[in-house]
């Protein structure tokens, strides 16, 4: 199948995939279903015949390279993305395709931009890497609010998470995450990443109405300190999450997020507030909305129509903010799915 709608999805039957998977078809494209195990992927496709199904290992080129056959773009959802971003992005470039992924791992990301950013534009091609709730959203946020300086003093990110029932996926990742950092926490300090030992500190964070003040974990690094790093001057990145959702994160037993609408949306609620600082003065953008996981698909997808549109007009390794116009972005989510202020 050759087609201008056609989108490889690979991770499909995966949580986020499947939500991306229908947004796709909700805007118009033709995904084809893609992953590595068979037997699930042809479970998942029996929801929707006439779609075509493609499983490739990410350890063989050859069957990477069928399954993106014809399509326009190919968007990761498989994680770890330590294990899937190198391969999936190599097979892009070998299509001469768009390649964009959701990757929250601080490690993957940083590999995609030493590993890809010279090569793709050599090769002429589009990566946007991390186009998730975790390392898309704050890095639009934080651009956004930034506008015009050309530098800050301080970035704040805060998560207000009233709870976090994490995938199984989220939960693999972390795990390689901390394995490849050797248990230590990432902090952004001096304007550069480092590694920090012990328990991080708690404090308050005052999140506007109605989750208002909030115990938070300081120092809980996402993928957006890295994004926002790429592209934004400010020597401390600080960013906080809310102690409920690391609670739920962290218990030994940790619940899957279940759906509570016919989308397959959980009810879980999420603020994200960033604050950056220049001197005496501050510049605020909060963004609110519903189940981070579901929140990816039109995140990333609408990344996927601007590319291929021509707004990223330069080929090489991207992020959000440094891909695209954050306000128009932010905007063209709202209302739908997310409600936004920005000061």
């Amino acid at each position: 199948m050759t087609s201008t709608q056609a989108v490889a999805v690979y991770g499909a039957y995966g949580h986020t995939g499947r939500f991306v998977v229908a947004e796709l078809r909700r805007r118009g494209w033709t995904p084809i279903l893609c992953g590595r195990d068979a037997d699930k992927l042809s479970a998942f496709g029996a929801a929707y015949p006439g779609l075509e199904l493609r499983a490739a290992s990410a350890e063989d080129p050859a069957a990477l390279d069928r399954a993106l056959a014809g399509a326009m773009a190919v968007i990761n959802c498989a994680g770890p993305f330590a294990s899937t971003a190198g391969p999936l992005i190599e097979a892009a470039m070998r299509a001469h395709i768009p390649y964009l992924d959701v990757a929250a791992e601080i490690e993957a990301n940083i590999d995609t931009f030493e590993r890809f950013a010279t090569r793709a534009r050599e090769e002429g091609v589009v990566l946007v890497h991390a186009m998730a709730f975790y390392g898309g959203l704050g890095d639009l946020l934080a651009t956004a609010a930034m506008g015009d300086w050309p530098s800050a003093d301080e970035i704040s990110i805060a998560y207000g998470l009233d709870s976090w029932r994490p995938t199984t996926g989220t939960l693999v990742a972390g795990q390689v995450s901390r394995q490849r950092r050797d248990g230590r926490r990432v902090v952004f300090k001096n304007g550069q990443l480092s590694y920090a030992s012990g328990a991080a500190p708690v404090t308050d964070w005052t999140f506007p109405p109605p989750l208002g003040q909030q115990p938070v974990i300081a120092e809980f690094t996402m993928a957006d300190t890295v994004t926002i790093a790429r592209h934004l001057k400010a020597p401390e990145i600080r960013s906080y999450m809310t102690v409920a959702a690391v609670k739920d994160l962290t218990a030994p037993d940790p619940t899957a997020p279940s759906a509570s609408d016919d989308s397959g949306r959980s009810s879980q609620t999420f603020v994200v507030e960033v604050v950056v600082r220049r001197g005496s003065e501050e510049r605020r953008a909060v963004a609110s909305g519903r189940d981070i996981y579901a929140f990816t698909a039109p995140l990333v997808v609408e990344a996927l129509a601007r590319v291929l549109r021509g707004e990223v007009k330069t080929a090489g390794v991207f992020t959000a903010g440094e891909a695209f116009n954050a306000r128009s972005f932010l905007a063209a989510l709202c209302p739908e799915h997310l409600s936004l202020d920005i000061g």
